[in-house]
């Protein structure tokens, strides 16, 4: 089994908190992480999909008294949101008995409703971690490609092959959309949500245009800022906002949109291998868009993480605020060639990064420029890492 790099940071909050919420997208592994971190202690597991579970806590706060000494992990929780309430009562009252922390581990999908529950109810009881795909730091150095083409969902990444990889894919999508979506509330029809998350494939890395998007749709441009803002929500989709620091510049105003796993934007696209990728138009932005989610995962607590493009064609693909005040510029190339473009400099000159990098797909670091390194992913994402650390 792959060793996630969170599964310290679930039992550290655990030891501080009497409630834990690991969120992430279904089949991202949060069960069987909560299964492991659970065989360590005295626990039990719910899962709040199976109607024999639920039927367990038909009297929660007698239930939870029952095993007050016990981890209580619940599986998809969002599907009982009314529980949030009464886990405040109990934490509350097991305070008074000294059971002040590893009291509720509960796995969800990031629903809006669960996110709002608990915010309501729990505030200064809980702590939100969320649980992302496979990294390239919790896999092989020779298995980054694999990744890219596959993404890092477990089922997918892990598969004999990639003809088996994009089978799973292709029945995630089809389970999200006919199962999955209308159960967290939204009616929205699948068949309109499908286009929509391959349109969304399609301009990926770019900064949508919700006017030519609505009227392909034959919806409006309320409907599908509430289709984004859904994917959004099931961390399925990010927003990069773009950059707003005083720069004296005229500044792009619209978010850059990405899929978050490039093995889920390539089954939308059809791109099934390596051979097939390297040759498809949209390479480059899924390259960018798998820099991106990867070092932003790994960027330490409250990083602000955008983007910085001016109306003169400066720009940096990434930019990262970190908590210290450090800002680093990185520029993203999907090639062996690591020469900054005139945009990136000019971008950097305006605002005057602490460390600029050109993040590229070879291995070899070495500067290009007095300010500007050249860098593999790897080593890119080894570095943000340090930052975190430090």
């Amino acid at each position: 089994m792959i060793e996630r790099r969170i599964y310290k940071t679930v039992l550290d909050r655990l030891s501080l908190f009497p409630a834990v919420i690991l969120l992430g997208p279904r089949q991202v592994g949060k069960t069987t992480l909560s299964e492991d971190i659970a065989s360590r202690c005295p626990s039990v597991y719910l899962d709040l999909e199976s109607r024999f579970d639920r039927e367990k806590l038909s009297d929660p706060l007698t239930y939870f008294e029952q095993h007050e000494d016990k981890l209580v992990v619940l599986d998809e929780v969002h599907r009982v949101p009314e529980l949030f309430h009464t886990l405040r009562g109990v934490i509350d009252k097991g305070r008074s008995k000294g059971f002040r922390n590893n009291r509720f581990l509960l796995l969800g999908s990031a629903s809006i409703e669960l996110l709002r529950q608990s915010g309501e109810s729990l505030a200064g009881r809980i702590s939100y971690i969320e649980l992302q795909p496979f990294g390239i730091l919790e896999i092989e150095k020779n298995s980054i490609d694999q990744l890219w083409v596959r993404g890092g969902f477990p089922d997918s990444f892990l598969g004999k092959s990639d003809a088996q990889s994009m089978i799973w894919r292709e029945d995630f999508i089809r389970t999200y959309l006919e199962r999955d979506i209308p159960d967290l509330g939204p009616r929205i029809p699948a068949e309109t949500l499908h286009r929509f998350w391959t349109m969304l494939a399609h301009c990926q890395g770019g900064m949508i245009n919700a006017a030519q998007l609505a009227r392909s749709l034959a919806v409006d441009g309320k409907t599908i800022a509430r289709y984004l803002d859904l994917m959004v929500d099931l961390l399925l989709v990010r927003r990069l906002r773009p950059y707003h620091g005083n720069t004296k510049k005229r500044l792009a105003k619209t978010p850059k949109v990405y899929l978050r796993d490039s093995g889920i934007m390539h089954a939308l696209l059809g791109i099934c291998d390596r051979e097939a990728l390297y040759g498809h138009p949209n390479a480059g932005g899924s390259w960018e868009g798998f820099v991106v989610e990867n070092l932003i995962a790994l960027s330490p607590d409250r990083t602000i993480a955008s983007f910085y493009r001016t109306s003169a064609g400066a720009e940096i693909d990434l930019v990262l605020e970190l908590t210290g005040g450090e800002i680093w510029a990185i520029e993203i190339k999907s090639g062996r060639s690591a020469i900054p473009s005139r945009g990136f400099y000019n971008a950097c000159e305006d605002i005057q990064p602490d460390k600029s990098f050109v993040v590229y797909a070879g291995e070899e670091r070495y500067p290009v420029s007095q300010d500007i390194e050249a860098i593999g992913v790897l080593e890119m994402a080894r570095e943000v890492l340090n930052a975190s650390v430090a």
